[in-house]
């Protein structure tokens, strides 16, 4: 497992998950790894009686992760909204990890996503040849997930048809799969229950049916709170690439990180940290997810193009890349926050000279 470009999350944090096991002295569920409450705890953090440090997987208000969790011991499903960038797919994998110990029972929704993707579809060879019989079946995770007892995760809910979407409701109501060509179906076992993520910013979204909804619990994850917070969830994810990626740092990253999200968040906002100066804000949505990728991709421009200590010139390209999406409209935004306020901030006239000559 060494090559793997990524680990899941139970392989990644394999060892906190067991050592969490042998401390869990709580009532898990049936087919839960753990219980509610050390669910919780490997996903915010914390120490454990005998002194172990489980790294906080979220960073953020610890009642949306209860509410998240509690809403998976119950029959309704999980519904994990908000801007893109906001952690969503993250959550839903280190819940599936920590509940099922299986994060990979993963339905990608696309505009291509078709009702065989989240219901059952065939082997076509087979069933030409014999008919529909059970071994011409082939299982979807959603499928393996209800007779397994375990959780089965639906990525960009709202990217999928409508028509798609609302194959779910006999799943999460009934808890039963019909498969009316083997004049059968599948039951779900204790333990089963779908987590779900989408967002409202995407081209292509398609708002969920009323019955749908109602099948879902849904939890708003925000933006950081604050500076300091997102600051935080940067470094610590550009640390852990760093490590999977043999990028090494060669000095601290702090203070680059503080300045890439203090760029974002301004622009986000339309509003300068310090309150003088309104901007315009882009047409993109300048999340975490995106200083995180800004962050790495300057990471191995200075290790491999660099003295592998990261300065202004490795970041710029990205910076641009993420607030320049639309070549007209963003570059005025951009021009015009480089001009009012990065030239004016002490200690930024390495990033604006390097940013202003990318323009």
């Amino acid at each position: 497992m060494q090559n793997v470009l990524r680990q899941h999350a139970e392989q990644q944090f394999a060892e906190e998950l067991e050592e969490l096991k042998k401390q869990d002295t709580q009532t898990k569920p049936l087919n839960w790894l753990l219980s509610p409450q050390a669910v919780v705890t490997y996903l915010v953090g914390g120490k454990l009686a005998n002194g172990y440090h489980i790294m906080p997987k979220y960073i953020g208000n610890r009642r949306l992760m209860e509410i998240a969790v509690a809403t998976l011991t119950t029959d309704r499903a999980l519904l994990l909204y908000g801007l893109p960038g906001t952690a969503k797919s993250w959550v839903s994998e280190h819940l599936a990890a920590a509940i099922s110990g299986d994060s990979t029972l993963l339905v990608q929704g696309t505009a291509g996503t078709g009702e065989e993707a989240v219901r059952y579809g065939w082997n076509y060879a087979r069933l030409l040849a014999v008919g529909p019989v059970p071994d011409a079946l082939v299982e979807t995770p959603v499928m393996r997930a209800m007779k397994d007892g375990k959780i089965a995760r639906v990525e960009e809910l709202t990217r999928i048809g409508s028509d798609v979407q609302d194959t779910l409701i006999t799943i999460l109501s009934e808890k039963t799969l019909p498969i009316p060509e083997l004049n059968t179906e599948v039951q779900a076992v204790k333990g089963f229950n779908v987590i779900a993520t989408a967002n409202n910013r995407d081209k292509g979204v398609n708002d969920l049916s009323s019955a749908l909804k109602r099948r879902f619990n849904t939890v708003i994850l925000p933006v950081p709170n604050t500076l300091e917070e997102e600051v935080e969830i940067v470094q610590q994810r550009v640390n852990s690439f760093s490590k999977t990626m043999e990028l090494p740092l060669e000095k601290p990253i702090g203070e680059e990180v503080k300045r890439i999200v203090t760029i974002f968040r301004e622009l986000r906002s339309g509003l300068s940290l310090d309150g003088k100066n309104k901007l315009k804000s882009p047409s993109g949505t300048l999340s975490t997810a995106e200083a995180i990728s800004v962050m790495n991709s300057g990471i191995a421009l200075s290790h491999h193009f660099g003295d592998g200590s990261i300065k202004a010139d490795d970041l710029a390209s990205g910076i641009l890349g993420a607030v320049v999406k639309d070549p007209v409209q963003d570059k005025i935004v951009w021009q015009e926050y480089l001009e009012t306020v990065m030239k004016q901030r002490e200690g930024w006239k390495d990033i604006y000279r390097s940013c202003r000559d990318m323009m």
